[in-house]
């Protein structure tokens, strides 16, 4: 099958046949950069799973392809087989455990933020350092925030400098 620009194809059955035994993680995911959704093919071996956790930006729609295993959803539990389908709202706590053969699901979630490294921007302008307020006379740092006269030669201090 030809994919148009953007789309991408596989089948499950492929996936599930090209995996190794004993492999777990993340078998298939979404590859192209400019898309709105992620989706996740993800192995967890028998017996295994994750301590729960909440998450908080996106609500997350889980499909059993394979296997078995235990859902619980803010303290509810529910068994999981294949064709299993559920909303996982953000904000509930969740947790998988894999039944004895394993257990192989699809997640599928709107795309979260990219992180990036860099300053931001305070929301509101930070008040000046106290450091800023110099003495005039001595070049003595002031020590406190709301000084008004320096500590050294006891010159009045000036206004901190404009930002």
């Amino acid at each position: 099958m030809e994919a148009a620009r953007g789309a991408e194809f596989v089948t499950v059955a492929g996936l599930i046949a090209a995996m190794a035994q004993g492999q777990s993680g993340a078998l298939w995911r979404l590859e192209e950069l400019d898309r709105q959704l992620d989706a996740n093919l993800v192995r967890h071996l028998p017996g295994t799973g994750g301590a729960p956790y909440t998450e908080d930006e996106v609500d997350v729609m889980l499909v059993v392809v394979a296997g078995s295993g235990t859902l619980t959803l803010d303290g509810a539990r529910s068994p999981l087989s294949p064709g299993f389908l559920g909303l996982l709202p953000r904000g509930t706590s969740r947790a998988l455990l894999a039944g004895p053969e394993g257990l192989l699901v699809l997640t599928v979630h709107r795309r979260r933020r990219a992180m990036s490294i860099g300053r931001t921007s305070p929301a509101v302008r930070p008040e000046p350092c106290a450091v800023h307020l110099v003495c005039g006379w001595c070049h003595r740092h002031a020590i406190e925030a709301d000084a008004r006269y320096c500590t050294g030669c006891g010159t009045p201090l000036t206004t901190r400098p404009a930002a």
